[in-house]
């Protein structure tokens, strides 16, 4: 152990949350999915577009070391040839430029002294980073959606504009140049400070799009699993996906930390083989902690679904559930700032005052008149129950999903800090709602499609409708799906009880 030396791209500190050093030991289970042929190809050629560490192309090359000893039996040819003809990288700054090459050829200059590759001609090799500039259209960059308020800026700061994304024929980076295999963790999102500071577009899916172009035969790349039923502006992304029969394998970690010790990534991430020659289902690996592995071959949509399911045990439950035929809870859930009041709202009165309504808002219960409310006034009146629109939490499961409800008496109305459920005749009904959503059963339907904080009205659409004349528990409802013990351990192990 006195002679230990550790490998350094194990021990380096992430950026940021979205912009990940991937571990040694993730990018080999990536390699992994790929045929074992390839690593005895000496034509056979791999790009990693997004080029941090280096770590892909390095692994890569141990694989081709060995798999290419028998046709290329000396070694320094071996190498020469496998980083001169086979490997390729696009670096995301200069800074991971340099650290790329000294990964790959052991040296930050391709043709230096140290340079385990004797065949460079110039300091780059084939790990490049050429600074790029944004295209500016009606204040937004027409390729990333940057904002230029936010990045037209002094040439010294970095730009985000990522060379291989800022351009609509990608294969003029490499000209006549066929790649095999493409393979990386692009950086997930860009900030650009519309609404508030933190405020960011996603970017992850624009290099897998990109990368389509090449016409490659692989694709493997590290991702947010946030796109299989969520994300800003993922609409387009996702049903591309899903429906795309290329998608061989989707292994999927829905906490973060199980694949990136210490990140904290809401909606867990997910690596994926596309695999140009496939037509066929997808084989599914959902990973849970260190211990737990799950494959499942299926559809990546079931049947009369527009998201992804990522539970392979949650398959057989959902389909009882569907079975039924039954409407829908997302149809009594009201949309975003179901009264026209944003969350930020100030002008109300601590105090109730004569004709005042209340208002539930993120401080308590405060008051306001009821011309204030803008939009849905039918629905001040009745009763109706209340629930934070966002809901997280971090770790490993169960989790609850969802904030607790509350009963909003008649005479009230919510900020956008609240979803809106009803209106309903009687507090009686209300109460029977609030039983029916503290249920395991009625969080674990939630669960299917939400994958970050947000629990807007889509996430309800897997919910079915109950007869709120009757309070609900989860052993009524097991009876009425006819749900297995098998089934109902595990609904328990991923959701917690309310209380």
């Amino acid at each position: 152990m006195k002679n230990y030396n550790p490998d350094v791209l194990t021990c380096l500190a992430n950026l940021s949350n979205d912009e990940v050093f991937t571990p040694p030991v993730v990018v080999n289970r990536m390699l992994d999915l790929l045929p074992a042929e390839l690593w005895r190809n000496p034509d056979a050629r791999f790009l990693d577009p997004v080029s941090k560490t280096g770590v892909f192309l390095r692994e890569i090359a141990k694989r081709l070391m060995e798999g290419l000893c028998e046709r290329i039996p000396d070694r320094q040819q071996r190498a020469d040839h496998i980083f001169t003809r086979q490997l390729f990288g696009l670096a995301i700054t200069e800074l991971t430029a340099l650290l790329s090459r000294r990964s790959v050829y052991c040296s930050k200059q391709a043709n230096g002294p140290y340079s385990v590759c004797t065949a460079f001609h110039d300091a780059d090799g084939n790990i490049r980073f050429r600074s790029t500039e944004h295209t500016w259209q009606n204040g937004r960059c027409r390729y990333c959606g940057a904002s230029r308020e936010v990045y037209d800026r002094d040439d010294t700061l970095e730009s985000h504009a990522y060379e291989f994304i800022h351009t609509e024929n990608p294969e003029t980076i490499f000209p006549d140049m066929k790649f095999d295999v493409i393979i990386g963790n692009p950086p997930y999102q860009l900030e650009v400070g519309i609404e508030k500071d933190n405020y960011a577009i996603p970017l992850y899916h624009k290099f897998i799009q990109q990368a389509k172009k090449l016409r490659p035969r692989f694709i493997s790349m590290i991702i947010p699993s946030r796109w299989f039923a969520g994300g800003r502006g993922m609409d387009d992304f996702r049903e591309e996906m899903l429906h795309d029969t290329r998608l061989q394998i989707l292994v999927d970690y829905p906490n973060a930390a199980d694949c990136f010790p210490g990140i904290d990534l809401s909606g867990g991430v997910c690596y994926f083989l596309w695999n140009s020659e496939y037509n066929g289902i997808c084989k599914i690996v959902s990973n849970r902690g260190k211990d737990y592995q799950s494959t499942m071959n299926r559809p990546l949509l079931e049947p009369g679904n527009d998201t992804f399911i990522r539970f392979n045990e949650a398959i057989p439950i959902i389909r009882k559930i569907i079975a039924y035929k039954e409407p829908t809870f997302d149809s009594l859930v009201s949309p975003q700032t179901p009264f026209g009041i944003v969350s930020s709202f100030k002008d109300y009165s601590d105090k109730p005052f004569e004709e005042s309504i209340a208002i539930y808002t993120v401080n308590g219960i405060k008051y306001i008149r009821e011309d204030q409310v803008s939009k849905n006034r039918q629905w001040i009146s009745p009763y109706k129950v209340f629930i934070s629109k966002s809901y997280g939490e971090r770790g490993a499961y169960p989790y609850r999903f969802l904030a607790k409800p509350f009963i909003g008496t008649p005479r009230s109305c919510c900020t956008q800090t609240y979803l809106m459920i009803g209106p309903f005749n009687t507090s009686i009904e209300c109460e029977n709602v609030i039983s029916y959503i503290n249920t395991r059963f009625f969080r674990f339907c939630i669960m299917q499609k939400k994958n970050t904080q947000d629990a807007m009205r889509g996430v309800y659409s897997y919910v079915p409708i109950q007869d709120f004349s009757q309070s609900w528990t989860d052993e009524k409802l097991y009876a009425k799906y006819g749900i297995t013990d098998e089934e109902i351990k595990f609904i328990e192990s991923m959701v917690r009880p309310m209380e």
